[in-house]
């Protein structure tokens, strides 16, 4: 299943040509991966993975330019690999005059859990492993 999240890019986001710039599109891909991975494992009862997970992996991929309008963006994202110590996810963002446009950049991240006290990264708990399986089959 796909996890889809709407975030809207700020006038701050483009470049000089009016297309968002590429560190500020992974900063959008970020945001759009926070509400499941941070906020909904909180009220899943997960303390440690929210405390740390760090980007192993990152991917983009552009297709066409996204520019600031003042739209919202439509990012699908898809939990494509779960393993002991790391999580891929594959990212389609649909630019143009609405969210629903066609795939202007495709991402993709493979993200750690990370223990913050031993400063390293972990393996997931069961528990976080099935947070993640159901995250996804839910969306």
């Amino acid at each position: 299943m796909t996890y889809v999240a709407h975030v809207r890019p700020r006038w701050t986001d483009m470049d000089v040509y009016g297309h968002i710039n590429h560190a500020k599109l992974v900063t959008l891909l970020e945001e759009a991966r926070i509400p499941l991975l941070f906020e909904a494992a909180v009220e899943a009862g997960l303390e440690q993975l929210p405390k740390g997970i760090v980007v192993v992996r990152l991917e983009v991929a552009y297709k066409a330019p996204i520019v600031v309008s003042g739209q919202q963006l439509r990012i699908e994202i898809d939990l494509t690999q779960l393993r002991a110590a790391s999580f891929t996810l594959a990212y389609r963002v649909h630019g143009g005059p609405s969210p629903d446009g066609p795939v202007a950049v495709t991402a993709e991240t493979v993200l750690a859990p990370y223990d913050t006290v031993e400063l390293r990264p972990r393996r997931l708990t069961p528990a976080e492993s099935e947070f993640l399986k159901q995250g996804f089959a839910d969306a």
